[in-house]
């Protein structure tokens, strides 16, 4: 099945996209971008040059993401949330190429309006609550809310707060590792 490209979006040269993928209105892929298969690009997204992106990746309206940013399997990106690639920023002194790596694990979740400063990563099954800033690492299945975000508590793959059990109501069973690291047990 061939991608889905809207006719107003724009898809620079040496673009690679994945088969099922859906790129809507008004949306433009730099060149070196690597995209998966199964994803969708709501309105206004910007793919930067050799951003890689996973397959089942859902992209709300108005994001941007910039080279040095990876993002991998079925992750969600929520309307308005924000990248940045380089940490000190100047206009008269660009860093052209010299940027932080930011990565986006397997699952995750990052609400609305949301911001993820350059250099951290957003664990597996993360959840980033609408209107945070992440500034740290992000553990696995952690949720974090705020500004500055801080973890608030855990969650499961499917999305759904845990409780002190860390025993989901869809039946997936947790336990902490230590207090910063939580592990799926199988069952």
């Amino acid at each position: 099945m061939k991608p889905y490209i809207h006719k107003s979006s724009y898809i620079d040269d040496n673009v690679t996209i994945g088969s099922g993928t859906k790129i809507w209105h008004f949306c433009h892929i730099q060149t070196g971008a690597r995209i998966g298969y199964g994803c969708s690009f709501g309105q206004n997204v910007n793919v930067g040059n050799n951003v890689v992106i996973g397959n089942g990746v859902r992209v709300q309206n108005n994001v941007s993401i910039y080279e040095g940013v990876e993002i991998e399997d079925n992750v969600f990106l929520g309307p308005s949330c924000v990248f940045t690639n380089v940490l000190t920023p100047r206009a008269n002194f660009p860093v052209h190429g010299d940027y932080a790596r930011t990565l986006i694990k397997c699952g995750a979740s990052l609400g609305a309006n949301s911001t993820i400063v350059c250099g951290n990563t957003v664990g597996r099954y993360a959840m980033v609550g609408a209107g945070s800033v992440v500034t740290a690492n992000v553990p696995d299945y952690a949720l974090v809310i705020g500004v500055p975000a801080r973890q608030l508590g855990w969650v499961c793959e499917c999305g759904k707060r845990l409780d002190n059990t860390l025993v989901c109501t869809c039946g997936r069973h947790y336990r902490l590792v230590d207090p910063d690291h939580l592990e799926k047990i199988d069952n």
